[in-house]
C-alpha cells in the first residue's frame, strides 16, 4: 500500500478503540489534532468514532472516561482503526476484541496501536513481519513475549497498513506526517501550530536537529522531503507526492537534492530504504523476502539487485 489512508473521499472515519486503564495523554494527542484539522478546514476532514467491547464509559487511567459511539464488531467501515492502551496491556486477551481485529486487517482497513496498543496488535497476530515501536515501558515486555518482533525505539512507526506510536506526545507528531501525508505539509503546519506544537519531530528521532544532523544540510525543502521518506519506508511514495509535500515541483526538488545532497531525489530514497534494510539484516530475524516487503521493494529478487547495487554483495551474503 503506498500511501496507507489516501482513500480519495473528503472525509477519514477514523476509529478510536480505548482498552480501560487507557492513558487520556495518548488519547488527546491521536485524536485532538483531527479536531482541530475540522475546525481549520471548516469541514469534516476526519470523522473520530470511539468504539468499546460495550456502551459503557470506557475508565481512563486517571479520572476521564470516554464514552463509546458503537460497540467492537458493530462496523467494519473504517479508513484507520487506533488501539489505544495503558497499564499492562500484556495482560489482555479480550478474545472477542483480538478476533474483530484480525476480521477488519484482513478487510484490508490500516491499522494502528497506541503507547500500549501495539502489544494489543501484536497479540492478535497483526505484526509479524512489521517494523514496529511502543512506549519505552513496555518494550521490555513486548520483546520477552515476541522476540521475532522488530522492535524500534521510534517516536512512531508507519510499515505498510500498520502504524505504531510511543505514545505520551508522539501521537501528535504523528498526526502531523498523517495529516501531510493527507492534506499537504502547508495545512498540517496549521493544525500543529493551532497547539504550539511548533517542533515536529520525525519518526526515526527525537527532534528534527537529529534530522538536520543525519541529512546534512537545513533546507526545509529538502528535511520536508526526507521526513516524508522516513515516515514511509515500506509504502514508497512517488516523486510527485514528495515535491508536493516539500512545496515545489518534482523538478526543482531533484535540482535541490543534486545541489544539497549530490543525487536525486528517488535515488537518494532508495538508498535510505537500503540502509534500514541491512540495518534489519542485521538485528532482525525477519526473512530477505519480509525485509523486502518491509523496505518497499516489490520481490526479494528486485530487493537483491538494489542491494547488490548499493552495497556490493547480495543480501544473503551479508546476513
Amino acid at each position: 500500500m503506498a500511501n496507507i489512508g489516501s482513500n480519495p473521499a473528503t472525509s477519514r472515519r477514523v476509529g478510536i478503540l480505548p482498552i480501560p486503564g487507557f492513558a487520556m495523554m495518548s488519547f488527546a494527542a491521536l485524536t485532538e489534532p483531527m479536531r482541530a484539522a475540522n475546525l481549520l478546514a471548516r469541514r469534516e476532514l476526519y470523522e473520530v468514532v470511539t468504539v468499546g467491547s460495550d456502551m459503557t464509559p470506557i475508565q481512563s487511567s486517571g479520572a476521564g472516561m470516554v464514552a463509546p459511539l458503537v460497540e467492537v464488531g458493530e462496523t467494519d467501515a473504517f479508513d484507520y482503526l487506533f488501539v489505544v492502551a495503558g497499564g499492562d496491556p500484556t495482560l489482555y486477551n479480550d478474545r472477542s476484541v483480538l478476533n474483530w481485529l484480525t476480521r477488519l486487517a484482513r478487510a484490508g482497513v490500516p491499522l494502528g496501536g497506541v503507547s500500549g496498543g501495539p502489544i494489543i496488535l501484536a497479540r492478535a497476530g497483526l505484526m509479524n513481519g512489521r517494523r514496529m515501536t511502543v512506549h519505552w515501558e513496555h518494550a521490555g515486555a513486548l520483546a520477552e513475549i515476541s522476540p521475532s518482533l522488530v522492535l524500534e525505539r521510534s517516536l512512531y512507526v508507519i510499515d505498510r497498513d500498520r502504524v505504531t506510536c510511543a505514545g505520551g506526545t508522539a501521537p501528535m507528531d504523528l498526526m502531523h506526517a498523517l495529516i501531510t501525508q493527507h492534506h499537504g505539509t502547508q495545512f498540517a503546519r496549521l493544525v500543529s501550530d493551532w497547539f504550539m506544537h511548533t517542533e515536529i519531530r520525525p519518526s526515526a528521532g527525537p527532534q528534527r536537529s537529529g534530522l538536520v544532523e543525519r541529512v546534512g544540510t537545513t533546507v526545509p525543502a529538502i528535511l520536508d522531503a526526507v521526513e516524508a521518506m522516513e515516515a514511509n519506508v515500506a509504502g514508497p511514495l512517488e516523486l510527485s507526492r514528495l515535491a508536493e509535500v516539500a512545496g515545489l515541483s518534482p523538478r526543482q526538488l531533484n535540482r535541490l537534492f543534486h545541489d544539497k545532497l549530490g543525487r536525486s531525489v528517488m535515488r537518494y530514497y532508495r538508498e535510505l530504504r537500503l540502509e534500514k534494510a541491512q540495518s534489519l539484516l542485521r538485528n532482525s530475524p525477519l526473512s530477505l523476502t519480509e525485509i523486502a516487503l518491509a523496505t518497499g521493494f516489490a520481490s526479494s529478487a528486485h530487493f537483491s539487485r538494489a542491494y547488490s547495487a548499493r552495497f556490493g554483495q547480495p543480501p544473503s551474503a551479508y546476513r
